[in-house]
């Protein structure tokens, strides 16, 4: 999530499209952008909706300490990587 987040560190991202990038599904997303925003690593505001009745969105952002934990994280494997190896079959060496 700090990867994703930290490609583009001053531009605001949508909870969706960070789903859609890591592979993450909502229930665990959005449960780990709270948490990043409660230690004050990322920054989140609220964006309204540019089509009448649709509701508001949320936008997040990383702070100079979700950088620096960017940082620190150096590179990792994502869920999107990971689904497009292929996996070993029983038995194939």
């Amino acid at each position: 999530m700090l990867r994703a987040l930290a490609a583009e560190p001053a531009g605001w991202r949508h909870g969706y499209d960070l789903g859609r990038e890591t592979g993450l599904k909502a229930g665990t997303l959005y449960p780990i952008l709270m948490r990043l925003e409660d230690r004050g690593q990322l920054e989140a505001r609220w964006e309204p909706s540019p089509q009448p009745g649709r509701p508001a969105r949320h936008l997040y952002r990383l702070t100079r300490a979700g950088l620096a934990a960017a940082a620190q994280a150096g590179p990792q494997t994502t869920p999107a990587v990971l689904r497009a190896r292929p996996r070993p079959q029983p038995g194939v060496s």
